[in-house]
């Protein structure tokens, strides 16, 4: 028993875990199931524990007269606004089904866009982490043990070796101290880009990077204009897809443009024109462009889910040459430093392999 809830406490509910319950649910409502058999159901048939306990709550409240949309409001970390007020409108409708596919060809979309951003940045990763680790090796373990070698060499030594003696000198003497303080260095510095009066200004260097900024940028646009096309197709009005899109968004200086978006919308005025205006540099001019012509025509619905694919296929491009472009910068950075440590160590053997010749 302990066991057993030891593993719940621990089990998380993952991204994929919900977008497969949306996906069958929606399968199972069509197929005629009543909604809390069909949630039932598929408590028994996922792996995460966490995630069968909820379902099961769920399901217990639609036995007991609650709606969907409240049983899963209750939980609220796993099942965000914008999941809600989905399946609110749908249930209001009588197109729950049709709400449910919407979000899971959305979850789909989304789960498909993170995974070419971390395949993207999977080889940059990898490369800079063994080098970390290598680094680290070496100052530790291989660099203090040329310490004596070099000082008992009675030549000048290079300035290059100078310096490489310096670093394991150090490394020698307080290396655990400094790994230590390294790596609470950089756990300090995730802690301090997420304080609120940091954030913002964090969201917007990281948006301003080239390549990266770019790649990001997309991501954004494309999630953003996906779920307000998604929210406009299943009938929300667009002050309230904008509010909702508001608390959905996690990128600062987008939350900024949707706040901003959402006040002018109230006072009236038309998207396109406020975009056109205002200040919304990490707007692209083609979604602009395509937002007032969808408002003119009475298909923004439309204009919003087609520049999510956009802009999912520019993330798709810049991903595919992210790794062509990062290589060689890679290489040339290891590249420089092998030949500096190996310039360090093999010109002071050199100098004296010379003079033992004269």
């Amino acid at each position: 028993m302990n066991k057993k809830r030891n593993a719940q406490i621990f089990s998380k509910v993952g991204f994929l875990d919900k977008l497969l319950f949306t996906k069958h649910l929606s399968i199972m409502l069509k197929s005629g199931i009543a909604i809390a058999e069909a949630v039932e159901t598929l408590a028994l048939q996922t792996k995460s524990n966490k995630f069968n306990e909820v379902l099961a709550e769920i399901s217990k409240d639609i036995k007991n007269g609650q709606t969907l949309a409240k049983s899963l409001q209750k939980h609220s970390k796993i099942f965000d606004t914008f999941y809600v007020s989905l399946i609110e409108v749908g249930e209001q409708s009588g197109t729950l089904e049709e709400s449910l596919n919407f979000l899971s060809n959305q979850q789909a979309k989304e789960y498909s866009l993170h995974k070419k951003i971390q395949g993207a940045l999977l080889y940059p990763t990898i490369v800079i982490v063994a080098i970390i680790i290598v680094g680290i090796g070496m100052s530790l373990f291989v660099l203090p043990k040329l310490i004596d070698l070099f000082t008992s060499l009675d030549i000048n030594l290079p300035i290059t070796t100078r310096i490489l003696l310096y670093f394991a000198n150090l490394m020698k003497n307080h290396g655990i101290l400094i790994t230590l303080g390294f790596i609470i260095f950089l756990y300090l510095i995730r802690i301090f880009i997420t304080l609120p009066f940091v954030k913002p200004k964090w969201d917007r260097i990281i948006l301003s990077l080239p390549i990266f900024g770019e790649l990001l940028q997309n991501q954004q646009l494309s999630s953003i204009c996906r779920n307000l096309g998604v929210m406009l197709k299943s009938g929300l009005p667009i002050t309230k897809s904008l509010e909702i899109q508001y608390i959905a968004t996690n990128n600062f200086v987008f939350k900024d443009y949707i706040k901003r978006l959402q006040k002018s919308v109230d006072k009236g005025k038309e998207m396109g024109i406020e975009l056109d205006t205002g200040n919304y540099s990490k707007f692209s001019p083609i979604a602009v462009k395509m937002i007032a012509v969808g408002e003119k025509t009475g298909k923004l619905d439309e204009v919003f889910l087609y520049l999510g694919d956009f802009f999912e296929e520019e993330v798709d491009n810049v991903a595919k040459n992210l790794s062509v472009v990062l290589e060689p910068i890679i290489l040339l950075g290891v590249g420089l430093i092998v030949g500096f440590v190996a310039l360090a160590i093999i010109s002071p053997i050199y100098q004296l392999t010379g003079s033992i010749k004269r």
